[in-house]
């Protein structure tokens, strides 16, 4: 996370508090979509937005960048990109995140350098979050916590990692995976820095601003 997101979930003079990271739809036309993020991105506190087509190619990739990022940017939210974080360098973006399978984690920080983001998917594991950190991750991601229509749930995360995480160590984690407005205050009571979330902005019956705002209050309210 850029510093200024990190300072505020970590280190920034306060409290620790969670804020919501927004990780796009899995498909998307990025000129329709541009509006309704801005919208949601207008609507509370958003920390990050992540990028994630999984099925685009490079061009498409390059062409959704070009159309998102100055929307994300110009309202201070970090850029971020899934998967890749050389065309995360060549195109501008504030960062890249990695699962797995997606490569050398040590090289893409040697990429990124020190003024972009790097966030590691953990799934579950206390030790791939510890070897992330080791390599520099300016952020944990672990989930699944709940059922979610986004993905195949490979990986259950319990909690129980959240609060274990976030007394032993001072690195940033988001959680990830099924996360609504109505089951998220256990994950914000155990100290996730971050909830990223699909569906319940995205999907939300009035449209992704009132989905932003229900999970800013449920946020605030746990």
């Amino acid at each position: 996370m850029p510093a200024s997101a990190k300072a505020d979930a970590h280190g920034g003079g306060g409290e620790a508090r969670c804020r919501l990271y927004l990780i796009t739809p899995p498909a998307l036309d990025p000129a329709r979509f541009a509006d309704d993020l801005g919208r949601a991105l207008d609507a509370g506190d958003v920390a990050a937005l992540q990028l994630r087509l999984k099925d685009a190619d490079d061009d498409a990739l390059r062409r959704a960048i070009d159309v998102l990022r100055p929307v994300a940017q110009a309202r201070k939210v970090a850029f971020l990109l899934n998967d890749r974080a050389d065309l995360a360098v060549q195109t501008g973006c504030d960062g890249a995140h990695l699962g797995q399978t997606d490569g050398s984690h040590a090289a893409a920080r040697k990429l990124l350098g020190p003024d972009r983001t790097l966030g590691v998917t953990c799934h579950g594991s206390r030790h791939l979050a510890m070897e992330a950190g080791e390599v520099g991750a300016d952020y944990v991601a672990f989930g699944a916590f709940f059922p979610t229509s986004t993905k195949a749930v490979e990986h259950k995360a319990e909690v129980g990692l959240l609060e274990w995480w976030s007394e032993m160590f001072e690195l940033p984690c988001v959680a990830i995976g099924g996360i609504t407005a109505e089951n998220c205050a256990p994950l914000v009571r155990a100290g996730a820095d971050f909830l990223a979330v699909v569906g319940a902005v995205w999907n939300h019956p009035e449209g992704p601003a009132a989905g932003v705002r229900a999970m800013d209050a449920a946020i605030a309210e746990a």
